[in-house]
C-alpha cells in the first residue's frame, strides 16, 4: 500500500506517505512554507506549523493510535452527525469518518508552494448501515503559509437530508490562563457543560478558568485566539458553517480521558467550526454543501 501511494501521490520536497504510530499510514507534508501530517484514517490533520512558529495544531503526547479508534489532537472530523446520534447511543458520538478509513485522491503542488492533498471517505456496509444517506464525502487540505480545510458533501440521493458536522480542530496555546477568544460577542450558546437547559449570551470575549463546553448558534464571524504567552493571534475564518463550538475538558474531565496527560489541557483549546444543534444543514438532492476553514497566524501586538 505505502509503495502503490508514494508511487502515485508522493511530490519531492511536498509529501511522502509512511508507516506512523499504531501502524497507521501517514500522508507526510514538507514544504517551503509548513510542515503537516495526516492520518488517512479520518483524514485525520494531526499536525501543522508554519516554518518560524510554534505548532498551531495541538496534538496530545499521550494521544493513542489505534485501527478503529479516533486521536486525542488535531481536527477530528465529526460527520454526519455531531454529539450523541438523534436517535440511536449506540452509534458513536461525533458519527464514523474521523474512525474509518480514507483513500487519496490527488495531491498537488500549488503555484505558492503550498500542498494540495484531496481524500475521500471509503463507504461500507457498516457506514452505510448508520447513514443510509447516498452521498460522497470528501476533504481538500491546502498546507501552506495558512492551513485551508474544505469538507464537501454531495447529495447523489433523491431525498434531502439533516447534516451535522464539525471541524473539531484542537489549537495549540502556550497556557490557557493567558488566551482570550473574541469574534462571539453577543452570540447566545447552548451550555453543554451546563446542560443544555437555556440559552444564554456571550457578552465579552471568552475567558477559560473551568470546564468549557459550548455550542454558539447563528454565527458565522471569525474567530480569534488571542495567544499572550506566545504573543500571536490565531484567525479561524470559516464559510458554510453557522454555529461554533468552544471547548476545554479542564481537569476532572481531561483526566478520565487518559489521553491528555497531566496538566495536558491547560495547553489547548478546541474552537470548531460546526453546523450543530440548532445549525443543521439541509442538504437537498444534487447539491453539495461546502464547510470550509482557512486557519492563519498573526502578531499579537
Amino acid at each position: 500500500m505505502l509503495a502503490e501511494l508514494n508511487n502515485r501521490y508522493a511530490i519531492p520536497n511536498h509529501v511522502q506517505f509512511r508507516e506512523g504510530e499504531g501502524g497507521l499510514t501517514m500522508a507526510e507534508v514538507s514544504n517551503a512554507h509548513a510542515t503537516a501530517r495526516i492520518a488517512l484514517q479520518g483524514a485525520h490533520l494531526m499536525t501543522w506549523q508554519p516554518h518560524g512558529q510554534e505548532p498551531v495544531i495541538w496534538l496530545s503526547k499521550f494521544a493513542k493510535f489505534a485501527p478503529g479508534k479516533s486521536i486525542r489532537g488535531g481536527v477530528p472530523i465529526c460527520w454526519p452527525w455531531f454529539g450523541p446520534h438523534a436517535t440511536d447511543s449506540k452509534l458513536p458520538g461525533h458519527g464514523f469518518a474521523r474512525t474509518v478509513m480514507w483513500e487519496v485522491l490527488e495531491t498537488k503542488e500549488m503555484p505558492d508552494g503550498a500542498t494540495y492533498l484531496r481524500f475521500a471517505l471509503v463507504e461500507t456496509d457498516a457506514t452505510r448501515a448508520q447513514w443510509p444517506h447516498p452521498c460522497s464525502v470528501q476533504i481538500e487540505f491546502t498546507i501552506g503559509r495558512t492551513l485551508h480545510i474544505d469538507l464537501v458533501t454531495r447529495n447523489i440521493g433523491t431525498q434531502p437530508f439533516v447534516l451535522g458536522e464539525a471541524l473539531h480542530t484542537y489549537f495549540h496555546i502556550k497556557d490557557v490562563g493567558q488566551m482570550s477568544i473574541r469574534g462571539l460577542e453577543n452570540c447566545d450558546y447552548m451550555d453543554k457543560a451546563g446542560g443544555l437547559s437555556e440559552l444564554k449570551k456571550q457578552l465579552d470575549g471568552i475567558r477559560i478558568e473551568s470546564e468549557v463546553d459550548r455550542v454558539y448558534l447563528n454565527t458565522t464571524a471569525d474567530c480569534l485566539i488571542k495567544d499572550r504567552g506566545l504573543h500571536r493571534i490565531i484567525r479561524i475564518a470559516k464559510h458554510g458553517s453557522n454555529a461554533t463550538v468552544v471547548w476545554n475538558p479542564w481537569t476532572e474531565k481531561a483526566d478520565k480521558m487518559g489521553d491528555f496527560g497531566p496538566e495536558g489541557y491547560r495547553g489547548m483549546v478546541c474552537v470548531e467550526s460546526a453546523n450543530a444543534l440548532d445549525n443543521t444543514a439541509t442538504v437537498e438532492p444534487g447539491e453539495t454543501h461546502h464547510l470550509a476553514v482557512l486557519y492563519s497566524v498573526e502578531a499579537l501586538e
